[in-house]
């Protein structure tokens, strides 16, 4: 399966944000994009302002140019805010699930437990980690894989509040999907109206 396999840090110096979710993101010493022009003062245009949103949003769920492209028609075919409705759908990712639950520490961590066939969906081994998850299914984890050390050190160490749209239970390694997630549900600092901007030029 297709994924982002370069520097990671060199897209949060880009954002100027911590998009890697690592504590010790160089973006805090080095607030400024990368490059021997990095430092140099540069004209932010509406284009490079909305490009800058999009790349943020692709890199924070581990989605390529092409998919991503392929949810953003998927959200604007459906009814509703295109906004809202993409991450919607950016959010329904089973390896999103997996992380908001925390049974995961970091996004890249899920995809991987995900990848190697962990979780079951309503009792089906389930290893796409884009696979869209739906009001009422229930992810479970396989037998051989709930005393794992990663699951087992992120129960242990979740800072993190499970979002209203999920119920989760820790000891027995279960999360139970009661709705599809809302706009003021999802904490991911984005202004997704410039990206649907950027795509309807």
């Amino acid at each position: 399966m297709a994924r982002y396999t370069g520097p990671r840090h060199k897209a949060c110096r880009r954002a100027r944000t911590p998009l890697c979710q690592s504590r010790r993101c160089p973006v805090d010493r080095r607030p400024y994009p990368p490059g021997q022009h990095g430092r140099g003062r540069i004209r932010e245009s509406d284009y490079l302002i909305q490009l800058r949103e999009k790349q943020k949003l692709r890199v924070m769920y581990g989605v390529l140019e092409r998919q991503f492209r392929r949810y953003y028609e998927e959200a604007a075919r459906r009814q509703g805010i295109t906004g809202d409705n993409l991450l919607t759908l950016l959010e329904q990712r089973l390896d999103n699930v997996v992380w908001r639950s925390g049974l995961a520490a970091t996004r890249p961590q899920s995809r991987q437990l995900v990848n190697h066939g962990h979780f079951l969906v309503n009792d089906k081994r389930v290893d796409i980690p884009s696979f869209q998850v739906s009001p009422g299914d229930v992810i479970t984890t396989r037998d051989r894989s709930k005393d794992l050390i990663v699951i087992q050190h992120s129960v242990d160490t979740q800072g993190r509040a499970v979002p209203d749209w999920l119920e989760v239970d820790p000891i027995e390694r279960t999360i139970r999907v009661l709705s599809h997630p809302r706009r003021d549900q999802i904490d991911t600092d984005i202004n997704e109206q410039l990206i649907v901007e950027l795509y309807s030029k």
